[in-house]
């Protein structure tokens, strides 16, 4: 089976799909430059599998991520889930004091994990954005200079960085949540406990109490949402898209029943996967 992950080799999205198949038969791991590419490799039939980031204990949601399954991506649906413990790193090609770093490089998640830590102990360094955390440590240990970057210890040791600090992200006990993606009408495995994710939108989304009667469809049925978001719709302001995860499976009641009156509220809702839960 060909899965595809955020690359280059040494992303946290790599560290995550190591530790989700270890043990498992091998799998040829397909490195992506963008989540994007991933998601795309799979609608396409390039790969079987992706694993992506969807969500941060710390920085929140993987836009990324959200906005391609919503739009971009209609034939492919989550088939599971897998939660990774983060431990970000600022990394250099050498031994630097942290006073003489002028420039700090990662993933815009990495850097909004680790905002404090720039803030205080690197107040002097312009932080910049890279496509993905091995990437920015694959750039800082080849190029030297008073830069360093946030990765993995993994991305350190494949790209001979050294570590200057480690454990800096804000939040001791960060997490990122990553999702399994596969071609509409995959299997879903067979264990629960069982977990829905959808994505809806208007008509009628600029009237009072319309996200209300929505949600209230499900609280009516004692359906527990897990997760609420909105996104822009692209489209101008004040139009947006709800992400929401709930528990339970998407053909058995009362979830089936709950979407199937959110279809008469909404123009649009999508069932981005149901699932085992992590």
């Amino acid at each position: 089976m060909r899965i595809a992950y955020l690359g280059p080799e040494g992303t946290n999205s790599q560290e995550a799909l190591l530790a989700a198949v270890r043990g498992e038969p091998a799998h040829e791991q397909v490195p992506l430059p963008t989540i994007f590419d991933c998601i795309k490799a799979v609608q396409d039939g390039d790969v079987e599998r992706a694993l992506v980031p969807i969500e941060n204990a710390v920085g929140g949601a993987v836009a990324a991520t959200l906005d391609a399954l919503a739009v971009e991506a209609k034939d492919v649906t989550i088939v599971g889930e897998t939660v990774h413990a983060i431990e970000t790193c600022l990394i250099a090609s050498e031994a630097i004091e942290l006073a003489a770093i002028e420039t700090v490089v990662s993933h815009p998640q990495a850097n909004a994990q680790c905002a404090h830590f720039l803030r205080t102990r690197l107040p002097q360094a312009a932080v910049l954005a890279a496509s993905s955390t091995a990437e920015a440590v694959r750039r800082v240990a080849s190029e030297g200079g008073p830069q360093a970057a946030l990765g993995p210890r993994l991305a350190a040791e494949l790209y001979g960085g050294e570590i200057l600090r480690a454990g800096v992200d804000d939040v001791a006990g960060n997490e990122t949540r990553f999702v399994w993606l596969a071609p509409t009408g995959s299997s879903a495995g067979e264990h629960g406990p069982w977990k829905t994710a959808i994505v809806f939108w208007g008509v009628g989304a600029e009237a009072p109490g319309w996200l209300v009667r929505c949600l209230s469809e499900f609280a009516f049925r004692g359906v527990n949402l897990t997760r609420i978001e909105s996104r822009p719709r692209r489209q101008g302001l004040g139009r947006y898209m709800f992400f929401a995860d709930l528990e339970g499976r998407a053909s058995e009641d009362p979830v089936a029943q709950a979407l199937s009156a959110v279809r008469g509220h909404v123009e649009h809702l999508r069932v981005l996967g149901s699932f085992p839960a992590a």
